[in-house]
């Protein structure tokens, strides 16, 4: 009797579709987050959107400012929603052709290292001795062809998608923002002397937004789950040679960031976006100064 009067009560809390107030729903559209039931969902290219939203208006000419083109962040919709995503892609791959041409005097340079001699720069190299742009320059180098392939693939599957649907501000922040905590985590938990280079701590960023975002929207959690785990198997197999310090604190990060993107509330939906961003920043640059200290 308590369990059918709990699921009862669970149901009546259930929203209603705002053109059928008789029938209940769980889905709302992407664009104005109105509740809509199955007759008045249209698919779109992430989740489903309200009948007023793709129709742009109510036939006044002026779209009201709930149906206005919105992400499911709140970001604008844009003419390409994959633009930011080929621009870091073209970014990655024009760093690593410098790579290739100039040779190991430009990685070295700009890896990520916490503090070592280097055999083709002279001195103490390293983040402790204050070369900070190494945490984010690292974030564009590569190790190798494979290692470059599989980033800019992953990049590309779960990048586009995720940028669509965040919008190209909010998208560009978490990339970066999952970025630099995998640089810090790195920095803080690596040997000092250990290399570090790659995407994988703001691509590992992205798959933890993605299962925010998967998970909010009601989608399937079994394919993005699996991905996951598969790739911290590889992260930590052993001979791997891979820095899983970054692997996990840029899916932290992302999880982290990614929660505040889609469950904001509108009313303070901008500051809890960026304020989480600049949170999570304050905690790269507290564990940076941190580690700093411990080898100073």
């Amino acid at each position: 009797m308590e369990q059918a009067a709990g699921s009862a009560q669970d149901a009546q809390s259930l929203p209603v579709c705002y053109r059928h107030p008789d029938r209940e729903t769980g889905v709302r559209c992407t664009r104005c987050e109105r509740p809509i039931c199955p007759e008045c969902m249209v698919s779109a290219s992430v989740g489903f959107q309200c009948p007023e939203c793709v129709r742009g208006g109510s036939g006044t000419g002026h779209p009201p400012a709930a149906s206005r083109p919105r992400t499911v962040a709140g970001g604008t919709v844009a003419a390409d929603p994959r633009l930011f995503t080929k621009i870091l892609i073209g970014i990655n791959l024009a760093v690593f052709l410098l790579q290739l041409s100039v040779g190991d005097r430009f990685t070295n340079r700009f890896e990520l290292i916490g503090q070592a001699y280097t055999y083709f720069l002279p001195g103490v190299q390293g983040i402790a001795e204050g070369q900070y742009y190494r945490l984010l320059t690292a974030m564009f180098l590569h190790g190798g062809y494979a290692h470059i392939a599989f980033n800019m693939l992953s990049l590309w599957w779960i990048g586009g998608p995720l940028e669509a649907a965040l919008g190209r501000a909010r998208y560009l922040a978490l990339y970066f923002v999952s970025g630099l905590a995998g640089s810090a985590f790195t920095y803080l938990i690596a040997a000092p002397n250990q290399p570090s280079l790659g995407a994988s701590g703001a691509i590992f960023g992205l798959f933890g937004a993605t299962a925010v975002l998967m998970r909010r929207l009601n989608y399937d959690m079994r394919p993005i789950i699996a991905l996951l785990v598969i790739n911290l198997i590889i992260t930590f197999s052993p001979g791997m040679n891979i820095a899983w310090e970054a692997h996990v604190g840029g899916l932290v990060a992302g999880v982290v960031t990614g929660y505040a993107m889609v469950h904001a509330p509108r009313e303070k939906r901008t500051l809890i976006q960026y304020g989480t961003c600049a949170l999570v920043l304050v905690v790269v640059v507290v564990l940076t100064l941190v580690r700093t200290a411990q080898l100073t």
